[in-house]
């Protein structure tokens, strides 16, 4: 067994530090409208420095009592039982470090590992898009856990369908608190829109992680049922295999995660409504970065994805400060939508892979002025590739290099009067704010069909690495055609998908 785990140890990408540095190349912009636009946005350089100290000090036992005391403001309903699509579900939802203290000496290390999480997750995510646009077979991929150690793992045959690392999008940074089987055993699961499969470890353990919950136990549930391998769930799954006529799944994820197990189905309780025959992986072999949560809720496009299953029409959520030690909350159906606040722009759909959820995107704004930008470094080819995804699990936004540059080189034209400081892992513009206790920077806006722009709090694209005042640009270039908004830009806005309408909403202070 130590053999084994030292063969399947999660590997931490490591990103070497740039430095600072300011192009010298000529920015094109042009007004974006004959109105009054204002042109910066103030940061609050003493509340963030605070809450870099703040997410490190609390010990685990304040931070469970935090946790129960949101549980308990979120879960105020009555438990009932709810058709697919009847009724509406709400659940808390809580940042990566509130599960658990960061095992971190400082905020910069704290940020350092986040950073090498979320690049393996962009990787992962480029990979599996790749994969589907090429149409590469499931006999053509290698496999990343050999036969001989799922038959070990599972009991019985090993899966058929081969794996590589990458190929699904890797685990998401919030988690809410979900009820599985009858009656509903609560565990810490990982919310991500970039995942179909929902799963969760379960007795009896081959190979589990460490999770801040028992681990479910299938035969103490009145209402678990294994799926054949016939049944269409099981066909739906990109690798399964058979055994016994019992389907088995497995998924993998960009940072060496994964989870091997029954697919099955059961009763998932989200905020005291149950929704019964919830297709989900009950993983018996399990290695994984998912710092005490006992699994993850699949919240993407894909058939087996919970909104999908559930029927639902809307969903929406809304994500806090990840330093924060409050919640906020993920909500399907009634008062899913967006406000009249809200700033909506058309829902795509890759016909190519239906998991990842599309944005009609048109361009950014820094300063009050629009970027020239093409409109191709936004848009969706015919094949698949391109376009701009809205996912929870990403943190920083990435943008195709051209388009991250004209970012850059407009903002730091708006900054020339704040002091540089040498970059940090995938941030190449960063700032020494120490001692100031506020900044005027340049406002950035995300610009939509139709003339609409989400503005961002400044908080949201100018961002601590350390508890000294060194804050960085929180977008980054990416080689890939696909551009991904990410969670640091959607904190403290409710972002709604409607289904049935094709719309993707951003509502700022809706949480």
């Amino acid at each position: 067994m130590a053999e084994k785990s030292r063969n399947r140890s999660a590997i931490f990408l490591v990103i070497s530090p740039l430095f600072f540095i300011i192009s010298a190349t000529t920015v094109h912009c042009r007004s974006i409208s004959p109105k009054s636009v204002a042109h910066t946005a103030t940061l609050d350089v003493a509340a963030a420095l605070e809450r870099t100290g703040a997410v490190l000090s609390l010990d685990h036992q304040t931070k469970q009592s935090l946790l129960h005391q949101e549980e308990l403001r979120g879960n105020e309903n009555r438990h009932h039982s709810t058709a697919p699509g009847s009724a509406s579900l709400r659940v808390r939802l809580h940042p990566r470090e509130s599960l658990q203290p960061p095992a971190h000496a400082d905020y910069r290390s704290l940020t350092l590992a986040r950073l090498a999480r979320d690049d393996a997750r962009v990787r992962a995510i480029n990979a599996r898009l790749e994969l589907a646009i090429h149409g590469v077979k499931r006999s053509d991929l290698t496999p990343l856990i050999q036969e001989e150690e799922a038959v070990t793992a599972a009991g019985g045959d090993g899966l058929s369908g081969p794996v590589v690392s990458g190929t699904s999008q890797g685990s998401g940074e919030y988690f809410s608190r979900v009820g599985i089987g009858r009656p509903a055993r609560l565990q810490y699961m990982v919310l991500d829109t970039g995942s179909d499969v929902t799963w969760a470890q379960c007795q009896p353990c081959a190979d589990c992680y460490q999770q801040a919950d028992p681990f479910f136990d299938p035969a103490a549930s009145s209402t678990y049922s294994p799926l054949s391998c016939g049944s269409s769930q099981c066909r739906q799954l990109d690798v399964s295999a058979c055994r016994n006529g019992s389907c088995l799944y497995q998924v993998s994820y960009g940072d060496g995660s994964y989870t091997v197990g029954d697919f099955a189905t059961d009763t998932i309780t989200l905020g005291g409504a149950s929704v019964p025959g919830i297709a989900f992986g009950c993983g018996h072999d399990n290695e994984g970065l998912f710092v005490g949560a006992a699994g993850l809720l699949g919240l993407g496009g894909g058939a087996l994805s919970f909104p999908s299953q559930v029927s639902a029409t809307s969903f929406s959520y809304c994500l806090v400060d990840r330093d924060s030690t409050s919640s906020s909350t993920l909500e399907f159906g009634s008062g899913a939508g967006g406000g009249d606040a809200a700033v909506s722009a058309p829902l795509l759909r890759n016909r190519k892979l239906d998991t990842f959820y599309y944005v009609g995107f048109t361009g950014i704004s820094v300063g009050g002025r629009m970027l020239s930008i093409p409109p191709s470094s936004f848009s969706m080819g015919e094949s698949g590739e391109g376009g701009v995804i809205v996912d929870s699990g990403t943190a920083v936004t990435r943008l195709q290099s051209d388009a991250y540059a004209s970012l850059r080189n407009a903002f730091t034209k708006g900054t020339a009067g704040l002091p540089p400081a040498m970059g940090v892992a995938l941030f190449d513009t960063c700032y020494d704010l120490s001692g100031r206790d506020t900044v005027e920077v340049p406002a950035v806006s995300f610009q939509f069909p139709g003339g609409k722009a989400l503005r961002l709090p400044a908080k949201n694209y100018l961002i601590p690495v350390d508890s000294f005042g060194t804050f960085c640009l929180a977008f980054a270039p990416t080689s890939s055609g696909l551009s991904i908004i990410g969670n640091v830009q959607q904190q403290g806005t409710r972002v709604g998908f409607d289904l049935a309408n094709s719309l993707v909403s951003f509502s700022p202070h809706e949480c």
